[in-house]
């Protein structure tokens, strides 16, 4: 099956996004049976996200955890309710090791959400992505606020939806302890330059 999105049609299902391929230009998620397409995030998203998955390729080392667990950025996750692309997914390693497309929910331990500065994509990425991760049993949610000023926000599933366990501020080093230990200054996550 070969489709596209200027072929102004719908509803779509996880096969047919599937089936568009791969695009460096764009972020193709799906809400129910609706196309949500975004353009690749700015500079500033960019280096936080290179930089937090870094940090937790090395803490999930130096935790024990990289035999059992693999970091990637921007992944496709089946959910029961669509198929999302968070900023950073962690997954089990017998998962990765298939070379997937996709990753099911039950092979993910944590989902990153960087929350873009737009009004749209902030509210997608802060009330309408949480519930469906949460619906799909994913263990850990953490959401990195950029604006004002950096904010890094863990979550925990408890009783099918997401409590608030840590909040990290710029400028003071804090201790996550889950999925795997790992201290995060979220204000070095995107320095100033110059």
């Amino acid at each position: 099956m070969r489709v596209t999105y200027d072929d102004d049609h719908g509803p779509w299902t996880k096969a047919e996004v599937l089936s568009l391929g791969e695009d460096r230009r764009r972020r193709r998620e799906l809400i129910g049976d609706s196309l949500l397409v975004t353009p690749r995030p700015a500079t500033r998203h960019q280096r936080a996200l290179s930089r937090l998955r870094r940090l937790l390729e090395s803490a999930a080392s130096a935790a024990g955890a990289s035999p059992e667990v693999e970091v990637f950025g921007a992944a496709n996750i089946v959910l029961p309710g669509g198929l999302f692309v968070p900023d950073i997914v962690v997954v089990d390693v017998t998962a990765a090791d298939r070379d997937m497309t996709a990753f099911g929910s039950d092979a993910v331990r944590l989902v990153v959400e960087i929350v873009s500065p737009s009004a749209t994509a902030s509210r997608i990425d802060r009330l309408l992505k949480p519930p469906y991760y949460a619906e799909a049993g994913i263990e850990h949610l953490w959401r990195l606020e950029l604006e004002p000023s950096p904010v890094l926000v863990v979550a925990a599933l408890e009783a099918g939806r997401y409590v608030d366990r840590v909040v990290a501020r710029a400028g003071s080093r804090t201790l996550v302890e889950k999925p795997f230990a790992v201290e995060v200054d979220p204000g070095a996550l995107v320095p100033q330059r110059g």
